[in-house]
């Protein structure tokens, strides 16, 4: 057993003192360090001031009525579990006429009515949200309640995120916050549960991404109510917006941002390309073979084979293409969709030369006029509706590639919060783990 004072009861006189400086509790001095087990101490503490002024009316006092023993919940010191119990001195106000006779001295470390130190508080919400882990394995590791941290969480959260700040391309996605519930209604009967999250990033190549805001729903509701709640001059800053290709989001930008521009992002066009030729592969295989495709037909046991960008092959890739449409494609439906697939991709990855860019949207119809399928009919009608925003993408060179960036980071930090019951609480999360890992 350590005794930093002879007596347990005496005044804490100064921060110099050697274990106290060890210990490192601002505004606090050890009276008392005593070995209870295992890595395991008991430590008192007690407030280096002997004065402390009136919460009602600011007169100091340091007349002590009592000094109570309280248990407080610490960070471990020294790889040792600390047993802390702090004095806290109840104080009589020497104002006769101030109607609060008595008031227990409080610290930024330790306020009023606290079980647990400021320090420990802020050492859990960095836990939770820095290291992206679950509430329940950080709040047993340093021995408190889940409620007790998710509030150390709650309160710090308020100082990491700080407003959106403002923007020249704005990028917006949706991604599932949870998985499809079925929910009981007294009067529809089962209603299907759906939910989904729109992220709102900072899309500029020339500034570092930024997650700026998250909002439930995947609607052109949730877009206008969350730029609402923006400020004007945070609105009119916006002057692209990347979007995939949703009615929804277009509506919502439309209204709420009429100035600013409505750019595609390429990615979800090329997968809209390699869906068609998916499809064509399929339909062809019912109806050559009456089944589906297994993997003694070559068409389905090169299927990414087909989905590989044209200019990336090799020579010998593109022999066993060849040799696939051959021997599993009899009227050449797959080739043509194949076709379609690279000239669109051709198209979208043109440099903003407009000869250029109209010599290889003709390309993309012509190829999807001579494969006449219902499949590529339907991609070409879905690339004409959306042309002037497909252009806007080209000539900016402006892609959403840092919300599905941002998207993936999200479904990590959902996996780590199973169990959260509401859409704040996820949002929260999200949004200060991001704050934590991606500050510049």
């Amino acid at each position: 057993m350590l005794k930093v004072f002879d007596n347990p009861n005496c005044e804490a006189t100064s921060m110099n003192d050697t274990t106290s400086l060890l210990f490192g509790l601002d505004g606090y001095g050890v009276l008392d360090v005593t070995d209870v087990g295992p890595g395991a101490v008991r430590v008192v503490i007690e407030t280096i001031e002997t004065e402390a002024a009136c919460p009602e009316c600011g007169v100091l006092s340091g007349r002590v009525k009592d000094r109570p023993l309280r248990r407080v919940k610490d960070l471990p010191a020294s790889g040792q579990q600390v047993q802390l119990w702090c004095r806290k001195r109840r104080l009589v106000c020497r104002e006769r006429a101030c109607p609060r006779t008595t008031f227990t001295q409080a610290t930024d470390e330790l306020p009023v009515r606290a079980r647990v130190t400021s320090r420990l508080r802020g050492k859990l919400a960095v836990c939770i949200a820095g290291s992206n882990r679950a509430v329940a394995d950080v709040a047993a590791e340093y021995g408190v309640s889940w409620t007790t941290a998710h509030g150390a969480l709650i309160a710090h959260a308020a100082r990491w995120l700080p407003a959106p700040e403002p923007t020249r391309v704005l990028g917006i996605d949706e991604t599932r916050a949870r998985s499809v519930r079925w929910i009981k209604e007294h009067d529809t009967g089962w209603k299907r549960s759906d939910p989904w999250m729109t992220s709102f990033v900072n899309a500029d190549p020339h500034v570092p991404g930024r997650l700026l805001g998250l909002v439930p729903g995947r609607s052109g509701a949730c877009v206008k109510g969350w730029l609402a709640l923006q400020d004007q001059q945070f609105r009119d800053g916006i002057q692209i917006a990347v979007i995939d290709p949703s009615a929804p989001y277009a509506s919502g930008l439309r209204a709420a941002l009429p100035q600013a521009k409505i750019a595609v992002d390429h990615w979800h066009l090329v997968k809209l390309g390699n869906d068609a030729l998916t499809g064509v592969r399929q339909r062809v295989a019912r109806e050559t073979h009456g089944r589906r495709g297994r993997k003694v037909d070559p068409a389905w046991a090169h299927r990414r084979l087909l989905l590989t960008a044209g200019d990336r092959l090799s020579a010998k890739q593109r022999e066993r293409l060849a040799q696939v449409l051959a021997d599993d494609d009899p009227h050449g439906q797959i080739a043509a969709a194949y076709q379609v697939k690279e000239r669109l991709r051709e198209l979208l990855a043109s440099p903003p030369d407009p000869w250029l860019l109209r010599a290889r949207l003709w390309a993309f119809y012509h190829a999807c006029a001579d494969a006449d399928l219902p499949e590529t009919t339907r991609l070409a009608g879905t690339i004409s509706t959306w042309w002037p925003h497909i252009l806007i993408a080209i000539q900016h060179g402006v892609t959403n590639a840092r919300t599905e960036g941002f998207n993936r980071i999200i479904k990590q930090v959902k996996r780590a919060g199973c169990g959260y019951r509401n859409m704040t609480n996820y949002e929260r999360r999200i949004l200060t783990h991001i704050a934590l890992t991606r500050a510049a």
